[in-house]
């Protein structure tokens, strides 16, 4: 009997002495039921490697401290099988995980208090360890939530930033938009197994991720559907692996708090979108600004407050890009005004960014100045500027 770094003795039985493949025992304890993120990696720490702890008795087992459950389920051998089944899954799936251990883990989600012990991949590992910024808000943003965080998202993006999300509906969505219309990739992490795509609507956005070099992640095994309980935890995951977390909008009993709850107890830099105060959406970012979290409005918000060390780094980075100043689009701007015709700039003087106007009510406050032909007219002209957006029901609202 030989005995491990803690002194825990190891079984030498030649049903142990066979369980030597590393990484497929973080597989296997992470599919063991009732064993959370911070119980594996204690376990590991004591032991000294995931591989033996497998290979331990049931009263050794016991003795880490695991319920009877789950070290039943590990003496009797259904980890390890479920775990052999789940990687030639992900293998026939062109899929794969990281553990823990593994270099290609996210280097700052393994800082935090409960990382995760392994993660599910689809797409490109090697963007996980690039400076990256967490865009996250209501699943029901105001049309100017939306435009604001795709803007700010496109922008950001363009500068070499990593944009992460969890691709809900709503701001998430959007920010994941605004990194592929800056043609950069860009990260979403689910609350699904990385083959169950939620909300359904967005499996052309997730094959766009990956089309594009960016990467779905997930700590959640292969066929996990979408329960509730998943979202909270995945939201410690979103600002882990970022520099920051930058909030557009949400209402007051929101998901988003816990980003941001998550983001300040790691350490993270919180920057909020301020809102309409009329607007319950407005009062997650406002609140967090009163409370110290930067207020952003444009790229250069959160630019200015980036650590030194990563603004160079990604400096550096565009510098080697010979021509990306005269090749990229110019960012954004919120104060942006250029020269427009008559009918066009008085047509766009009544429209906001964060309230839609109903094509009918465009025509009375106009019907004094502009015929219905003239409206139309200047509304297609503004569409194809992209000063312009309709939305559903022959509603318009102002682009940022």
């Amino acid at each position: 009997m030989t005995t491990a770094p803690a002194g825990l003795p190891v079984s030498t039985s030649p049903a142990s002495t066979a369980i030597n493949d590393e990484r497929l025992a973080w597989l296997a304890l992470a599919l063991t039921p009732q064993l959370g993120p911070r119980r594996i990696l204690r376990a590991v720490e004591q032991v000294g490697a995931a591989a033996r702890i497998l290979n331990l008795r049931l009263t050794e087992l016991e003795g880490l401290r695991f319920p009877a459950e789950s070290a039943q389920f590990l003496a009797d051998g259904r980890s390890l099988d479920l775990a052999g089944k789940e990687q030639a899954a992900l293998t026939s799936l062109g899929a794969r995980f990281l553990c823990h251990a593994d270099e290609a883990y996210p280097a700052r989600l393994r800082e935090i208090f409960d990382a995760p012990p392994v993660l599910w991949l689809r797409g490109e590992a090697a963007i996980l360890q690039q400076p990256a910024l967490a865009v996250v808000g209501t699943r029901h943003p105001t049309p100017y939530g939306s435009a604001m965080a795709e803007m700010l998202a496109r922008d950001l993006a363009q500068r070499g930033l990593i944009i992460l999300s969890g691709m809900a509906r709503g701001v998430d969505t959007s920010a994941h938009k605004g990194a592929l219309a800056a043609g950069k990739p860009n990260i979403a992490i689910w609350g699904t197994g990385i083959d169950v795509v939620y909300p359904k609507e967005n499996q052309s956005l997730a094959e766009k991720i990956l089309s594009t070099g960016g990467a779905i992640l997930s700590e959640f095994p292969l066929g996990t559907f979408p329960a509730p309980p998943n979202f909270p935890r995945r939201n410690r995951i979103l600002s882990g692996i970022s520099i920051g977390v930058l909030v557009v909008e949400a209402a007051e009993y929101s998901g988003t708090r816990i980003t941001a709850r998550c983001a300040l107890e790691q350490n993270r830099d919180v920057f909020a979108v301020p809102g309409n105060v009329t607007n319950k959406n407005a009062w997650g970012p406002n609140t967090l600004i009163k409370q110290g979290a930067k207020l952003t409005a444009t790229w250069e918000d959160v630019w200015e407050d980036l650590p030194s060390q990563v603004r160079l780094e990604l400096e550096s980075l565009l510098s080697e890009k010979a021509g990306l100043a005269s090749n990229d689009a110019p960012a954004a701007s919120l104060f942006r005004e250029e020269p427009l015709p008559p009918h066009e700039a008085r047509l766009l003087s009544i429209l906001r960014p964060d309230e839609a106007l109903q094509i009918d009510e465009i025509m009375e406050k106009l019907e004094a100045e502009l015929s219905s032909s003239e409206v139309f007219t200047a509304l297609f002209e503004l569409e194809l500027a992209g000063r312009v957006r309709q939305l559903p029901g022959k509603n318009y609202v102002r682009c940022l």
